[in-house]
């Protein structure tokens, strides 16, 4: 078996919604050896920032001399991206070796694993086989029914923000939602959780009283802003002084989520010097967040899909570029509140370029730019990602910004085209 063809085998199988449940995971990980059982986890749910809090822990985690597994999904633009181990992707000849044992199981199952089912046993097989001192584990989707939470108790369970998302899954209000992500909060673990709105952080703080689990909330008026710009930002939490790489304000409450859950782990005996905290934070790495590409013209990228990744990313834009207006370059899912989206969004654009995301779920382009028009904003469609990459710059010119957003299904194709030909487009 080929890298290719382990993905292809991979992605034949769909993501199972109809059948949510643990029991294909166990049965799949019981016939590779149980390779969970031989590992530690930091496991992280939520519906915003679970992506940015991993990748914080993962660098605070690798500058303390630990080796690190890294579990995350979607991917940006490289499948290999969803399984690291030390900060590097899995190989390819490791993905075909880890994939053929994941097969030969799935395949003398009655019921057959879903795709996500798949990545999460051969990603389990690998960071055993790597020898992981602890994996940071990025939930899917939800919690309690998640594959993730095949695991055993981990060292943490982090619950960050969550808002509403998957509800024909997961629940129809928040704290239906926030019940089922405190799902991974097991008995002997410790928990921290993203000081939201008050009514999920009630109901994960009564799960953990059900449990036992000692609960750590991050304290976000501990946090003090001190400095931001391209480069990244300062700020101080309980007095001392920290740079993150990583740039938003809501960044900052997660890296007190990351900070809180740091002193969790503490507690539990892991050697973490103040150091590799700093550098962790400093050092940290999360394409399609906030991700400077080019400083003249300004091309940021963010993978921010949801309301509340629109506000963030709002809030960040008038922070950096103050009275400039932007080119959105962007595309939705047809799902997603884009609406909502594009109405935090239009009083900071010069125009929209919009483009199709691939996935069978994207908003056609031509629908997203007459909904735009009809609501004033300047807005036209662009049939390839080269095309949107020409309009978008053109229309900005060597003095504006560029900003992609919208999708991660978007904006990892947006990346990697430009990283291509980064001149061909100005």
């Amino acid at each position: 078996m080929t890298a290719r063809e382990a993905i292809a085998y991979i992605e034949h199988y769909g993501w199972s919604t109809t059948r949510l449940g643990l029991d294909r995971t166990r049965e799949l990980l019981r016939r590779i050896g149980e390779p969970q059982k031989k590992l530690k986890f930091v496991h992280v749910a939520g519906s915003n920032g679970k992506g940015s809090t991993c990748a914080m822990l993962d660098a605070i985690m690798r500058a303390a001399g630990y080796r690190t597994g890294l579990y995350t999904s979607p991917y940006i633009q490289d499948f290999c991206e969803r399984i690291q181990v030390d900060g590097e992707n899995i190989p390819g000849d490791a993905l075909a070796a880890v994939t053929e044992t994941v097969r030969d199981a799935a395949e003398a199952m009655e019921d057959h694993p879903s795709q996500f089912e798949l990545v999460t046993a051969a990603a389990m097989l690998y960071f055993a086989e790597r020898r992981c001192d602890i994996v940071v584990l990025e939930v899917g989707m939800g919690g309690a029914l998640d594959s993730t939470n095949a695991i055993d108790c981990p060292e943490a369970a982090v619950i960050t923000n969550i808002g509403l998302e998957h509800t024909e899954y997961l629940g129809d209000t928040v704290e239906k939602i926030a019940a089922t992500k405190s799902g991974i909060i097991k008995p002997g673990c410790r928990a921290v959780c993203y000081d939201g709105a008050p009514e999920v952080t009630a109901v994960v703080r009564e799960v953990c009283a059900e449990r036992n689990v000692p609960l750590r909330v991050a304290d976000y008026a501990a946090v003090t802003p001190l400095s931001e710009t391209l480069d990244g930002q300062r700020f101080s939490w309980h007095g001392e002084t920290y740079d993150l790489a990583l740039l938003g304000a809501h960044q900052l409450r997660n890296a007190a989520t990351v900070l809180e859950t740091v002193a969790a782990l503490r507690e539990g005996g892991w050697d973490i010097p103040e150091r590799a905290v700093r550098a962790g934070l400093a050092g940290v790495k999360w394409p399609a967040r906030m991700e400077v590409m080019r400083r003249t013209p300004l091309f940021l990228i963010d993978g921010g899909h949801n309301p509340q990744c629109a506000e963030a990313l709002a809030g960040s834009l008038q922070r950096l570029l103050p009275e400039k207006k932007v080119v959105f370059l962007l595309g939705v899912l047809a799902d997603k509140d884009y609406p909502r989206m594009m109405e935090t969004l239009s009083p900071l654009a010069q125009e929209f370029v919009c483009l199709t995301p691939l996935s069978p779920r994207a908003l056609p382009a031509e629908e997203l730019s007459a909904h735009l028009r009809e609501h004033g904003a300047a807005a036209r469609a662009c049939g390839t990602i080269e095309d949107g990459l020409r309009a978008a710059f053109a229309a900005a010119g060597t003095d504006g910004a560029v900003v992609a957003f919208g999708s991660l299904y978007l904006v990892g194709a947006i990346r990697g085209a430009y990283q291509k030909a980064p001149d061909a487009f100005i």
